[in-house]
């Protein structure tokens, strides 16, 4: 796991300047504190910060072939590289490391660009190959590993793993544009994320998942190409026993590659069914006791740890357990900071911790995210799927007016017991099944952000709407089956924006690499061929999944409520945050951006201290707003911000 970086001229061989690549490279030492080295040569410059796993003696990067006329650096995990380098070396080509990284090398030399089909992992990387005059960059399928990059107006291409790598470059004229692209923020604030491929910055985009990017010097920059997609076909007739056999058996190979390391290795275990799924099949691949750990909450509403504590006595695991404060706010502020863009999901303050914890213990951690979009596991689908069947029993003529009239008459009962909060449903039966889908997921819901968005910002966003995201990917879904629908659309935008983006940030931050064995691409696929019935049957989310786990996890871990990695947001905005988040939300930098309706800031403010409304979730989202605009646009240089994160997570460890 590392850091990678780089500068590259399209259009000539003009110098790079040591010192701008240093100061790049510098900018994500948290990625990669083991080492850190740098290539320069004409009209391009790669910079590599390394946290070694595989290969500790001979892995370094920038890594060359045997002429050194193909140089690469490259982020992440190959798990089938044994089996590669294997085939390689059957090729012909010599190998001069046992690293994952001259397998890629090797893999470029013999495929070209179809070499990113041949990797099993998660990856970002980008080669120069000298001989062609190519530059070629490529992210992994599920979008785990990140990769920023932004054309300049001289045509030098800046990439990296995070965005302060590319805003740390500055070449005397300002470097890389801060201008913030106005349907960027449309998206964080209904999503709580900028959506792939757009940046908070107009001149920075995000490599897509599974895209790879081929320039040619002295030609324009082309578009990314897609090398992979997953399809829901639902084609597969084997039977519930089959399949359960089956899962068994994939889950048993994903998890084994990700094994493989020759730093110490464990596991997050959560007490709920994906973690300890994986702790599960850890165990039964180890002669030796898997190391495990756990956050726990002060607070018995937020607190799993029980749970954990059974897999882990089950499994005479090595298990660890810190407590954390149900008022453990004092990250905010580093945030900001560590996600770059503004971000708006408030369980990256408790994902921070468990890595924190994690590392003291290992360097290499297994978790379980993913298996919620894969297996059917959110209570949401449930949702979506009845609100379906109601959808497909009445005509739209009838349905859009009469519901549309209840939605909007219905009061917002946050204070209600949940089977009475009915305005949500309303709306969404009222819309196509898309736009449905969009309105339950979105943090600050369309007629919120009517009234959010000043007249300055909506004349911005010329009527873009961030539904856009969603009715792009289901062009392309290839499904109309009302689950793998909802499936494919959280694959691509809140997997990847939300649940990769906070995970990649808070390990990265604390130097940990987490490996992801529920999104191996080759059980996604699996997956995408059983029947819907398979993973959502009546009311029992992960059907399948818990099914093939019975053996290996009790009742009490597979069948009980989710529970959920959340923090305890409503109650901090009418207690101890009560006046950050007035003085944040109706604050001059909100203000002073000129695009938020001033009036409706203290209407969420007021309403929701009054003990009236939760509108927790929507101050977060302008809370953290506020912070990126302090931290990042504000806040001084990325190198320093940096090194400010790394002084702030050695003080709170």
């Amino acid at each position: 796991m590392c850091g990678i970086t780089g500068i590259f001229d399209t259009r000539g061989t003009s110098s790079i300047a040591q010192a701008q690549l240093q100061r790049m490279n510098d900018s994500q030492w948290h990625r990669g504190p083991d080492e850190g080295s740098l290539h320069i040569e004409p009209g391009l410059g790669f910079g590599h910060r390394r946290l070694s796993i595989i290969d500790i003696a001979t892995g370094q990067q920038p890594l060359f072939n045997a002429d050194r006329s193909i140089v690469i650096v490259f982020n992440g995990e190959i798990y089938n590289y044994q089996s590669l380098m294997a085939e390689l070396q059957g090729l012909g080509f010599a190998f001069h490391t046992r690293s994952d990284t001259e397998v890629i090398v090797h893999a470029w030399e013999a495929w070209g660009p179809d070499c990113v089909q041949r990797l099993r992992g998660m990856f970002a990387f980008t080669i120069w190959d000298r001989n062609k005059q190519t530059l070629f960059m490529a992210r992994d399928r599920m979008g785990v590993k990140p990769m920023f990059y932004s054309v300049l107006d001289d045509g030098r291409l800046l990439f990296g793993s995070e965005l302060k790598s590319l805003l740390a470059y500055d070449d005397g004229r300002g470097g890389m544009r801060r201008d913030i692209d106005p349907l960027a923020v449309e998206e964080y604030f209904a999503l709580g994320y900028v959506a792939e491929p757009r940046c908070i910055f107009k001149q920075a985009r995000k490599l897509p998942p599974g895209h790879s990017l081929l320039i040619r010097r002295g030609q324009p920059v082309p578009e990314p190409v897609e090398y992979w997609d997953v399809r829901f076909t639902l084609d597969n007739k084997i039977g519930l026993e089959d399949a359960c056999v089956e899962l068994d058996e994939r889950l048993r190979e994903s998890v084994r590659l990700r094994m493989i390391s020759e730093r110490t290795l464990g596991a997050f275990l959560s007490g709920g069914v994906d973690s300890s799924a994986v702790v599960a099949t850890m165990a039964g691949l180890s002669s030796e006791p898997v190391n495990t750990c756990s956050i726990a909450f002060d607070d018995p509403k937020f607190n799993e740890s029980a749970f954990a504590q059974t897999v882990a006595d089950r499994y005479k695991t090595n298990h660890r357990v810190e407590t954390v404060k149900s008022d453990d706010f004092e990250l905010i502020d580093i945030l900001a900071r560590l996600y770059d863009e503004p971000y708006a999901d408030s369980s990256a303050l408790p994902t921070y911790r468990v890595c924190q914890l994690a590392r003291k213990h290992v360097t290499v951690a297994l978790s379980g995210d993913g298996g919620d979009e894969s297996f059917g596991g959110y209570r949401r689908y449930r949702m979506h799927l009845m609100e379906e069947r109601m959808r497909s029993s009445l005509p739209a003529g009838i349905r859009q007016p009469l519901f549309g009239m209840l939605g909007r008459i219905y009061p917002k009962a946050d204070w209600a017991p949940r089977m009475f909060r009915a305005k949500t449903t309303f709306e969404g039966m009222a819309r196509s099944s898309v736009e449905a889908y969009f309105h339950s997921v979105s943090i600050l819901r369309g007629p919120m952000r009517e009234r959010l968005f000043s007249a300055k910002l909506k004349s911005e966003l010329g009527g873009y709407d961030a539904r856009a995201v969603f009715d792009r990917h289901a062009a392309k879904a290839g499904t109309e089956d009302p689950l793998a629908l909802i499936q494919y659309l959280d694959m691509k935008t809140y997997l990847v924006g939300d649940i990769n983006t906070k995970v990649d940030r808070a390990s990265m931050a604390h130097s940990l690499e987490v490996r992801e064995p529920l999104m191996d691409h080759e059980l996604v696929e699996w997956l995408g061929t059983l029947p819907s019935n398979l993973k959502v049957r009546g009311q029992e989310g992960k059907f399948l999944f818990k099914k093939a786990m019975e053996p290996k996890l009790s009742d009490d871990i597979l069948y009980r409520p989710k529970m959920g990695f959340s923090v305890p947001l409503a109650r901090w905005f009418r207690g101890p945050l009560r006046q950050r988040v007035r003085d944040a939300v109706l604050g001059e930098r909100l203000a002073a951006t000129g695009w938020f309706e001033q009036d409706y800031l203290r209407e969420l403010v007021d309403g929701h201290q009054s003990g009236v409304y939760d509108y927790s979730a929507p101050l977060w989202t302008l809370m953290m707003f506020d912070g990126f605009l302090r931290q990042v646009v504000d806040g001084g240089t990325a190198t320093v911000a940096a090194l400010r994160l790394s002084e702030e997570a050695a003080a709170l460890s």
